[in-house]
């Protein structure tokens, strides 16, 4: 992959979207050839009248594509962002608590609040109800976070990835806790929620997380000239002109929305913050000018080929999508781990 170059990566990705985007609408339970999918998209686009599998294309898929390509791109993103910043290509997005946070969030609201507002709030506001308590979860987390790894108005990284982990492990005795006193079926529904699923992705969602996400995926990028200046370490950071402690407020800040919503509206997803910067890392070097918008980019193309065959490999049934991506990115990692020991 370095032998094209940084922006041979970046072109190789951009040409890969469409290509990948049509490959993954055609798969699933009910197959939908290419000359359907087409049309799908024709009809879309023009208003023609839509058949069964355009329908199925246009309605279900499509948003369910786009929601993958958009959690991919903020994770991959957010996953990088936080390895500059750490100076740790091993850093990942649940360092900073907004996944778990999330999760929380989610959790709390399934055991002690979804029974209750039935029948009281309209029926159209139920569907976000869940997504906004594990977005707020997901922030208050953050926030917690960066206060107990402050002092004095300086933040330290290492105090900041050890307070991650604590946070990581408090919420997990939650959220065990939570499993022993919910129902059955709200155990069912926290089992699904923390093995994370695109199954209910919609064109409302879409839009509430694309407006959520606008922001962060637009702004990380513009950090890349900061990031690379703390390669060299924190003092020369600052002796460039780098405000070490506001880059760290921002950078923090970015992850904990983008993580934050992207959890809240699919569950955890693990790994994709982890191995797609890591690898783009290894065939680009440390140089977060192009890495970064590589991230984001190639997380937008590895999510949905992995919800693709999350969606075919046991159908009709579907396996939770966090459970797939862990089970590629765990031994991917290992691989990468003994590589940069031999190296």
């Amino acid at each position: 992959m370095a032998k094209i170059g940084a922006k041979g990566v970046l072109v190789l990705g951009g040409a890969l979207l469409g290509p990948v985007a049509l490959g993954v609408l055609a798969v699933g339970a009910v197959g939908v050839s290419p000359s359907e999918v087409a049309w799908a998209m024709w009809s879309l686009v023009s208003g023609a009248e839509a058949d069964t599998s355009s329908a199925i294309v246009s309605d279900i898929r499509l948003p369910r594509v786009v929601m993958a390509a958009l959690v991919g791109a903020a994770l991959a993103l957010s996953g990088a962002v936080l390895q500059g910043l750490f100076r740790n290509p091993l850093a990942e997005p649940s360092l900073i608590g907004a996944s778990n946070g999330a999760t929380l969030g989610a959790v709390l609201f399934i055991v002690f609040i979804e029974g209750r507002i039935h029948g009281i709030l309209p029926s159209w506001t139920l569907k976000f109800a869940l997504p906004t308590a594990a977005f707020a979860f997901a922030l208050l987390a953050t926030r917690v976070v960066m206060r107990l790894a402050s002092r004095q108005g300086k933040t330290s990284i290492a105090t900041l990835l050890l307070t991650g982990v604590a946070l990581n492990a408090w919420v997990g005795a939650l959220v065990g806790l939570m499993f022993y006193l919910g129902t059955d079926t709200q155990i069912r529904a926290i089992t699904f929620w923390t093995l994370g699923s695109l199954s209910g992705s919609g064109w409302w969602n879409v839009a509430i997380l694309a407006i959520f996400l606008l922001f962060p995926l637009f702004y990380m990028p513009r950090l890349s000239r900061e990031l690379n200046a703390l390669l060299l370490g924190e003092a020369e950071a600052a002796h460039l002109g780098v405000n070490v402690q506001k880059l760290k407020t921002k950078a923090v800040a970015a992850v904990a929305l983008a993580v934050g919503a992207a959890t809240a509206f699919t569950g955890l997803i693990g790994f994709v913050g982890l191995i797609v910067p890591q690898m783009l890392r290894l065939w680009l070097g440390p140089d977060h000018k192009t890495l970064l918008p590589a991230a984001a980019l190639y997380g937008a193309l590895f999510l949905p080929l992995a919800d693709a065959a999350a969606r075919t490999l046991v159908a009709p049934a579907e396996l939770p999508i966090g459970v797939l991506t862990s089970a590629i990115g765990a031994p991917v990692f290992l691989l990468l781990l003994q590589k940069s020991q031999a190296s």
